[in-house]
C-alpha cells in the first residue's frame, strides 16, 4: 500500500545512542534539495545536546522552530503525551511542512510508535514513509550491537518512563525487525572481513529484503531515505518483533474522533467541561482549537487528563472558516456521545 498525496510523510530514524541518527539527519537536512523538513527529537538525557545541533545547522528549508524536543523519556512509552502534541505543533506550522524526520530515543521500540500512525486523529493527516534503523559497523563487527554498552545502561536507568527492561540485544533486534533499510554506520572504520562481519548479524534478524547501506559520516543521498511511500503504518503486521503480545505496547489500543462545537462565550467554563470529560471517562488528551464569540484571535485549547490549558494563539485568517473542533483520544471503548453532550454543555 502507497502513501496518499495529502499526507505528510514521516522517517522514524531508530539506533542506539551513538549509531550515527543524527550525524545521519544532519546531513539529509543540508542536503534536502528545497524540501521543507521538521525534525522530532527523542534522545533521552542527550536531547538538548541533538535538538541544538539540529537547529544550529542554520538551514533555511528547516528553520529553528521545526525542530521540536521531547525531553519526557522514551517515545514509544509517551506516545499519546508527547508524541501526538508535538505533531500537531509541526502541522500547524506555515508554510506546510514537507517531511517530518522523528529521531527515536537509543532504548525506543519503533513499532509501537509507528502503530500510533493508525489512530484516526493521525492516520488522515501524516504516514509512515520509512523506518531507519542506524547501526553501528565496529561495534558489530566486533560482536556487540552498540559501542558504549555502559552508556546504554546509564541511559536505561535515568529514564522513569521505560516500561520495557529487555536485553540490549533484543531492543537491538526490534528496531532492525522494523526498519524498511538499515544504514551501517562509520563504515570508514571497516575493511572489508569487518564490513561483511558486521552485516551478517543484521542480517541475521532481518525477515524481510531490507538493504543494509554503508555510511560514513552520516553521507547517504537523501534519496535513498525520502519518499519510500511504504506508508508503514499499514504494513505492521509484516513487522515481527519481541513485544508483539505485551499488552504495555499495544499503544494502537486506542480510541480517537473529533467533536465539532459551537461558538462559545465562555473559555473557562469549556476548560471546566474538558475536565468533567477526563474525570468522567478514559480520555488521555483533548486538544483543539475554538471559535469564541466576539474574539479576532482563535482559542487553542490543550488538556493531558484533567489538566487543561488554553489560550489565544493567532488570529483567525480571512480565507480559513472559524470552526471549533476539539480532538478527543483516550482507551479503547469511550462513550463518544456522553462525551459529546458534556463538551456541548
Amino acid at each position: 500500500m502507497t502513501a496518499s498525496a495529502d499526507r505528510v510523510p514521516c522517517t522514524v530514524v531508530t539506533g542506539f545512542l551513538g549509531a550515527g541518527k543524527t550525524t545521519l539527519i544532519r546531513h539529509m537536512l543540508e542536503n534536502a534539495n528545497g524540501k521543507r523538513l521538521a525534525i522530532i527529537v527523542n534522545e533521552f538525557g542527550d536531547v538538548g545536546i541533538d535538538g541544538e545541533i539540529l537547529k544550529g545547522c542554520g538551514i533555511e528549508t528547516c528553520p529553528e522552530e521545526n525542530v521540536v524536543e521531547l525531553a519526557n523519556g522514551c517515545i514509544c512509552c509517551t506516545v499519546a503525551d508527547d508524541f501526538v502534541p508535538a505533531l500537531d505543533q509541526i502541522l500547524s506550522r506555515s508554510p506546510k511542512v514537507d517531511h517530518i524526520l522523528i529521531e527515536t530515543s537509543g532504548l525506543a521500540l519503533p513499532k509501537p510508535l509507528v502503530q500510533a500512525f493508525q489512530w484516526p486523529a493521525i492516520k488522515g493527516r501524516v504516514t509512515v514513509d520509512g523506518v531507519v534503523a542506524v547501526v553501528d559497523g565496529p561495534a558489530l563487527a566486533e560482536g556487540r550491537v552498540a559501542s558504549d554498552m555502559d552508556a546504554l545502561q546509564e541511559q536505561r536507568q535515568a529514564d522513569g518512563t521505560l516500561d520495557h527492561d529487555d536485553p540490549v540485544e533484543e531492543v537491538f533486534e526490534d528496531q532492525v525487525a522494523c526498519a524498511d533499510l538499515v544504514i551501517l554506520s562509520k563504515s570508514d572504520l571497516l575493511d572489508r572481513d569487518a564490513a561483511a562481519r558486521a552485516s551478517k548479524l543484521v542480517e541475521g534478524h532481518l525477515s524481510r529484503a531490507v538493504k543494509i547501506v554503508p555510511s560514513t559520516n552520516g553521507k547517504v543521498d537523501p534519496a535513498i531515505l525520502l519518499g519510500l511511500g511504504l506508508a508503514v503504518e499499514d504494513d505492521i503486521e509484516n513487522r515481527r518483533t519481541h513485544h508483539d503480545d505485551e499488552l504495555d505496547h499495544d499503544h494502537d489500543d486506542f480510541d480517537s474522533f473529533v467533536v465539532d462545537l459551537p461558538v462559545i462565550a465562555d473559555p473557562e467554563a469549556l476548560a471546566r467541561r474538558v475536565t468533567a470529560v477526563s474525570e468522567a471517562e478514559n480520555v488521555l488528551r483533548v486538544k483543539g482549537f475554538v471559535d469564541v464569540a466576539g474574539k479576532p484571535m482563535r482559542l487553542l485549547v490543550q488538556a493531558v487528563g484533567p489538566r487543561v490549558s488554553h489560550y489565544y494563539d493567532r488570529a483567525w485568517a480571512a480565507s480559513e472558516e472559524r470552526r471549533s473542533r476539539l480532538v478527543v483520544i483516550g482507551l479503547k471503548g469511550l462513550d463518544r456521545p456522553a462525551i459529546e453532550g458534556i463538551l456541548a454543555g
